[in-house]
């Protein structure tokens, strides 16, 4: 057993390189006892590209066309009522905050855009996302993803597996962050890019050293508070980051076991390091004419989440583990269409489809796409009936997510939900499957990830959806 103590006055980076796991995996599976074998690692790195409001399954990448058959018919009126049946709820263990039975005064709405079949699968893809479409043969699509919060709150339930009503546990991006190791110490490993509301906390019972680091795409000012705010020459800079070092890490001795004092000597360190390797990493001189379109900068509607997509590339080529981009502003997220959903969802799925499209076929291109996983999730989808004249309400109970690369199968659909896209009928996940699905790739047992004191239940730690592995 190695004592701590001599392992944190080892150099970081040889430490880390030497066990080829991060500190926190490396701790757990030897320093605590009972270690379980460790998954070969098919990835290094995650962009996580989420869609904050609910995305709607049928209009993106579960196409319904029984929708348009029953149009206006109330759901016990229709083929489908079965789908109310109590059973139905139970067998998928969901259990909702809200009126679940508010579904059967809804009238089923149909499809508010067409869809065609893409690629060599033949998988039905929306109207409203043909340029990922085109890229679906490298895309593994599960139908039947579910979750048990009805309102936003379920943003947070997707990253963390919990919902907001309980404890708060790590994020997924925590977990990546605190289990493997840095690839490179001037940049963070796990970003954040992109509105949060809720909670805006990642690191939990972590600590903050395991938050994200929250950045805009701004070369003159992409990290609030890194920059001096008066004129200061880098040797005073430089002399001042050592002394604060050194100050600090006279309390850390006296506070051994003080997370907070930990985060802060990490942070100081890491901004030190980042004023030069962040603004050089978002500054995109170096792209192609080419490259830059493929991601939609030469476009007004695209160009904003194709800057960002740009840099989650460029932030893969230089080791960052976790890049976690959020799309739609609002408490709620842009995605939330209670009303004009066929006007909101086409605006938003204009400004991303492309960018998301180029992401993938510049990671490919580049050999990136091999050990990079991109995935493309949303907190829960939209009923299959109206709510007013025009929209879809909130829906938990079956909607998909799709992930690509490092190691994920493609031109694969897996799961689904009934004829009306109301529930998730075949190889039904909860959210922490996805979870699950990343570490192993990621060369992580999620059930190592461990910290005494703190009990995981066994849903928190999901099970990893085999059939989608290459």
């Amino acid at each position: 057993m190695i004592d701590p103590s001599i392992a944190h006055s080892i150099n970081r980076r040889r430490f880390l390189q030497g066990t080829g796991l991060g500190f926190g995996g490396m701790a757990l599976n030897n320093l605590l006892g009972s270690p379980r074998p460790t998954p070969k690692a098919k990835a290094k790195s995650v962009i996580w590209l989420f869609m904050r409001g609910g995305v709607s399954h049928m209009e993106s990448f579960d196409p319904k066309p029984a929708l348009n058959d029953h149009a206006g018919k109330s759901i016990p009126d229709s083929p489908y009522a079965s789908v109310l049946e109590p059973e139905k709820f139970e067998n998928q263990r969901v259990v909702v905050v809200g009126d679940a039975n508010g579904q059967q005064r809804n009238k089923l709405y149909p499809l508010q855009v067409g869809y065609k079949q893409y690629g060599q699968s033949g998988t039905a893809v929306s109207d409203w996302f043909p340029h990922i479409g085109q890229q679906v043969d490298d895309l593994a699509i599960i139908r039947s993803m579910w979750t048990t919060d009805n309102n936003h709150g379920a943003q947070v339930q997707f990253h963390s597996g919990r919902h907001m009503l309980d404890p708060h546990e790590p994020t997924i991006g925590a977990w990546i962050n605190y289990g493997l190791g840095s690839l490179n110490d001037d940049l963070p490993q796990f970003i954040n890019i992109g509105p949060r509301f809720f909670d805006k906390r990642d690191g939990h019972y972590l600590g903050p050293a395991y938050d994200a680091v929250n950045l805009k795409i701004d070369p003159k000012n992409p990290l609030n508070f890194a920059k001096p705010e008066g004129k200061i020459s880098l040797e005073e800079q430089k002399a001042t980051f050592d002394l604060t070092g050194r100050l600090n890490r006279l309390s850390a001795k006296m506070y051994p076991s003080d997370p907070a004092l930990e985060a802060r000597i990490k942070s100081y360190e890491l901004a030190y390091r980042m004023q030069s390797a962040v603004p050089e990493t978002i500054n995109f001189d170096d792209e192609s004419e080419a490259t830059k379109k493929l991601y939609g900068l030469d476009q007004k509607e695209t160009r904003p989440f194709g800057e960002q997509l740009l840099a989650a590339r460029r932030f893969v080529e230089r080791g960052v583990r976790f890049i976690q981009i959020m799309h739609g502003d609002g408490a709620a997220g842009a995605w939330d269409q209670h009303s004009q959903l066929k006007k909101n969802h086409a605006k938003l799925a204009g400004q991303v489809d492309l960018p998301t499209a180029g992401l993938l076929q510049d990671l490919k291109q580049r050999g990136l796409l091999e050990d990079t996983i991109v995935v493309f999730a949303t907190e829960f989808g939209r009923t299959p009936g109206s709510q007013g004249t025009d929209g879809r309400d909130h829906h938990p109970y079956g909607f998909s997510v799709w992930m690509a690369g490092g190691g994920i199968k493609g031109g694969v659909v897996h799961g689904s939900t009934d004829e009306i896209g109301f529930h998730a009928v075949e190889h039904p996940h909860y959210v922490t499957d996805i979870h699950a699905t990343l570490l192993h790739q990621l060369g992580l047992d999620g059930r190592s990830l461990e910290v005494p004191g703190h009990k995981r239940i066994e849903q928190d730690y999901g099970h990893i959806i085999s059939e989608i592995l290459a």
